[in-house]
């Protein structure tokens, strides 16, 4: 197995679930704050964020920043699930996930460009300083700013579904990014500069409305932290037929 099970966070994630079964936490009412959810199950803030992030792709809560987190269902969805939020990915769940990835970024990426306020450059800029200040550390903070980076993109397309979708494969992608950031750091030091410099061309892609270069730019980056991850993507050969 590639990753260590997130025990914390499944365990955080399944009590809370457990009580918006019991009713603790009815629909239509608001979690407890992360602070105060930290505090009670004695984890780090970034557990809770992982907790709820678990909560909100089973379709148990909404969130909006600035309010929290919002009961909407008792049950979890049934509907379309990817690898992950707990669960140990393997190095064919992990490429598939890169894989999916490359698609939904690259196109995402396209109509940023297209697309793109001031306000979303603005915080794609932010959150490039910030990754820049993390360049040397595998901290839960340089992941959550390079997370953010890719979010503020998606933003940026402002296409909701686009957004939800990314927001849904925020688990697999913060799993990710956490491996390639430590497998970068400690196999592969001289590589963290080319990290930053995949983001770096990605936003100035951005930043300069060219739809084709973002598209490659983010196709490019994650390619290459699969590459970092010794990750193989599978190729299929056509049968040749004779008439």
């Amino acid at each position: 197995m590639l990753t260590k099970s997130l025990t914390l966070t499944g365990q955080v994630a399944g009590k809370l679930a457990s009580d918006i079964a019991a009713g603790v936490y009815p629909v239509g009412g608001k979690l407890p704050t992360g602070k105060a959810l930290a505090q009670l199950y004695g984890v780090s803030a970034a557990v809770i964020r992982e907790a709820t992030e678990r909560l909100r792709a089973q379709g148990l809560v909404e969130s909006r920043q600035g309010a929290g987190c919002t009961v909407v269902s008792r049950t979890a969805s049934r509907g379309f699930q990817v690898p992950g939020g707990g669960v140990a990915l393997d190095r064919a769940q992990l490429a598939s996930v890169y894989e999916l990835r490359m698609e939904l970024e690259g196109g995402a990426a396209a109509l940023a460009a297209m697309r793109r306020s001031d306000g979303d450059l603005a915080k794609m800029a932010a959150c490039l300083e910030q990754m820049e200040n993390h360049l040397r550390h595998a901290d839960e903070d340089g992941v959550e700013q390079d997370i953010g980076f890719h979010a503020a993109i998606a933003v940026a397309t402002h296409n909701t579904y686009y957004q939800q979708l990314l927001q849904y494969l925020n688990l697999q992608v913060r799993a990710a990014v956490r491996i390639a950031r430590e497998n970068t750091q400690q196999t592969q030091a001289e590589l963290v500069g080319d990290v930053h410099r995949e983001h770096v061309a990605l936003y100035e892609a951005i930043a300069a409305r060219d739809s084709q270069r973002a598209r490659t730019a983010a196709v490019l980056h994650l390619r290459r932290a699969a590459e970092r991850l010794k990750l193989d993507f599978p190729s299929f050969e056509s049968e040749s037929t004779t008439p």
